[in-house]
Parts: C-alpha cells; structure tokens; sequence
C-alpha cells in the first residue's frame, strides 16, 4: 500500500485527490500547510509527495528544499500540483529537486498516472529485497517494516531509522551527537534527550529482543551481538 503525503490548501482539490486516490487503495495523509506536514515526515515514512506550490506559511518551494537538503527524506519522489504553470515555474521546480510537474487544473486520471509511474520506477530500482537480519530481528528496507521473531512490530520513522543505523553497523557505538545529525540532521547537545527518549520507546517495542541494544553512560548507543 503506497504511503501519500498531500499537501494542498484548497480544501475542495484536497478532498477530491484524496477521496479518488483512497478509492484506489492509497493512503493518503494530508495537510493544508507545510508547516504540519514537516511534522509527519517526522514520524510515517511517506512513498510519494503530491505538494502544492502556493501554500500558507512554509511556501511548496521552501518545503521543497527542506525535503531535499535532509539525508532522510531527499529520496522521496515528489509531484508538484500548482496553478503556476509557465514554463518557468515548471523548469524552476524540476531544477529544485521535483519529480514532476502537473499544472492545475488536471485531471485525476493524469494524477494516477504520474504516481503509477513514479511507483514503477521504484520498483525497478528495489528489485531485489533489501533484507537485513541480526539475532531473531529483521528488517525489510523495501516495504519498511520490521520483525521480531516473524512478528511485525510497528516503529515510527525514526525508531525505524536508528535501529536501521545499528544493525547495519553492529559494534560500533554512536554519541548522542553522531545521532542527532545521523537521524534528525541536529547537531545541538540541547537536543540529545531526544535520543534517549526515543531509544527508550525503541527497547519498549522491541521487548526482550532489545538487550542488543546497549548504552555507554555518558557516550552512547550503539548494538552488539
């Protein structure tokens, strides 16, 4: 099931492009400003982001550059769905980082084509599964889903994230430091409680699976198997 971020202040649009790609079984998550939808990429890992260029607050191009300068979110295909639709615009928004362009208004048949598009494309380049697999976890980085013993536990994206980061580098321990800009792209000490309160709601999840995950006080954490 594709994960949508949508972001369109037109309620009308929005609640159109939902309702016709829910019916063809998408999730689609949606925000009428930027500012919000910043905060759920936080937290859901997204497939693809339909995002509207003239929006309140956070315009779609400033959005756009965030998205693109974060390590954790620059691969995300994102659609742009604007009224602008000089050439200009369109040129000015593939050069930013889109991966296209639909002027308004469109049709949601052209929609639904350009996301199968972008879907296929992502499929050809994850052709082989990207299983990785340490003690009885395992994770599957195509569908981004984790395992304990076959059993599917559910992570936000940043527990996902950070287990990510230790089994794929087992013994070796990270600073809070290494992890905040690894994970969150912060660099400030002020923030490392947000480390530990995320490590802690990643052990609670994991259950007895968690003891590979081990903590150097006043350092950090890391993995050891």
């Amino acid at each position: 099931m594709t994960r949508i971020l949508l972001i369109e202040d037109d309620n009308d649009i929005r609640e159109l492009i939902k309702y016709n790609l829910e019916k063809r079984s998408h999730t689609v998550i949606d925000h009428d400003n930027a500012n919000s939808a910043l905060i759920t990429l936080e937290d859901v890992a997204i497939d693809i982001i339909l995002l509207d260029i003239m929006l309140p607050g956070l315009k779609g191009t400033q959005f756009l550059k965030i998205v693109r300068d974060k390590q954790t979110t620059k691969n995300i295909p994102i659609i742009i769905i604007s009224a602008k639709n000089r050439e200009e615009d369109i040129i000015a928004a593939l050069d930013d980082g889109a991966d296209d362009y639909l002027p308004k208004p469109f049709s949601i048949e052209m929609l639904v084509a350009k996301i199968n598009s972008i879907l296929r494309r992502a499929e050809s380049v994850n052709i082989t599964d990207k299983i990785l697999e340490v003690n009885n976890i395992s994770i599957d980085d195509n569908k981004h889903k984790v395992y304990v013993d076959k059993v599917e536990i559910k992570l936000t994206l940043k527990e996902y994230e950070l287990l990510k980061l230790f089994l794929t580098n087992k013994n070796k321990i990270f600073t809070r430091n290494q992890l905040l800009n690894s994970i969150w792209s912060y660099d400030s000490e002020a923030m490392t409680r947000t480390v530990d309160s995320h490590i802690a709601s990643l052990r609670k999840k994991l259950g007895d699976a968690s003891n590979i995950i081990v903590s150097i006080p006043k350092i950090g954490y890391g993995v050891e198997v």
